[in-house]
This record gives C-alpha cells, structure tokens and sequence, in this order.
C-alpha cells in the first residue's frame, strides 16, 4: 500500500468515525443501549460509569484491525489506526475537556473547542432517553459557533502559591 493510500484510508475512517458515532449514539445509544448510556447523563459519585464499556467496543474493533493488518500494512492497519486516532481524540475533547474527567484541560479559549462544549452541554440538558440534540463529537452546528463567538472567552488567572510573597 503506498503512503498516499494509506494516509487517505487513515484519514476517511478517521472522517467515517464522526458518522459512526453519530448514528451509533443517536439510534443506538439513546435506544437499545439506553441502560448502559444512561449513566453517562445522569450525575452520580462514582469515577467511572456503565458508558465507559463502549470504549472497550471501539478499542477492540480497532486493536484487531491493526493486529490483523500488521503483517501488510494493508488497509485493515489504517482502518486500525483511523480508529484509534478518532478515540484518542474522542477522549482528549470529550472526557477530558468537556466532562473534566482529568483535571488538566479545563478551559479553552478556541472558539471551536468552546462551541464543541456548549453543544454538548445541550445535548446533556436532557437526562432522558428521548429529547437529546447534538449527537455527533466533532461537527458542531453553526448556532454554536454564533454563541461562542458572542459569548467571551474565558480568562486565565494563574493561582499565586499559598505561601508566596506578592
């Protein structure tokens, strides 16, 4: 496989990925697998939830295109890792960033990443099955970006230490 294939099958399953998790969580995951899901949309002290299970869907599906397309490097490697890039991105944006699931990416001042947050904390404003909107992770509807670019950016403060002299 030549390197402009491989980057171009890496980058459309990359692409794909959004669709995929759109469908998946618009039909799938806020239908059938509402039990599990549904944790992830309501508040509870626990650091992990039912919803994190999917991970291990995707993450395997990935892992065995990858093993299996080693040997050539064939498209089943890139599709492989074209589902491993979405999911490293899936958790950086949405665990992470959105959800703070780690402590170390609070806020953004892109103006992207900001409109990504405000629709996905529309699409948790809804604790229920049914009334969701925004279902995808990376395609942001226009409205967003029309808050986002009137709402201002938040500002850095950087935190003196509680023993320094000012």
């Amino acid at each position: 496989m030549t390197t402009l294939a491989a980057v171009a099958v890496l980058t459309a399953t990359f692409l794909g990925m959004e669709f995929v998790a759109w469908f998946m969580h618009r039909f799938v995951l806020h239908g059938p697998l509402w039990f599990l899901h549904r944790s992830h949309h309501v508040r509870h002290p626990h650091r992990f939830e039912r919803n994190d299970f999917f991970f291990l869907f995707y993450g395997s599906l990935s892992m065995l295109l990858i093993i299996y397309g080693s040997p050539a490097k064939d498209y089943r490697f890139w599709m492989g890792a074209g589902i491993a890039t979405y999911g490293t991105l899936y958790f950086f944006v949405h665990d992470v960033l959105i959800h703070g699931r780690l402590r170390f990416w609070r806020k953004s001042r892109n103006t992207y990443l900001r409109a990504l947050n405000m629709a996905h904390k529309m699409h948790h404003k809804t604790t229920g099955r049914d009334g969701s909107e925004e279902f995808g992770l990376l395609w942001v509807s226009p409205k967003y970006f029309a808050l986002a670019l009137r709402k201002p950016a938040p500002t850095r403060v950087l935190r003196q230490p509680p023993n320094a002299s000012v």
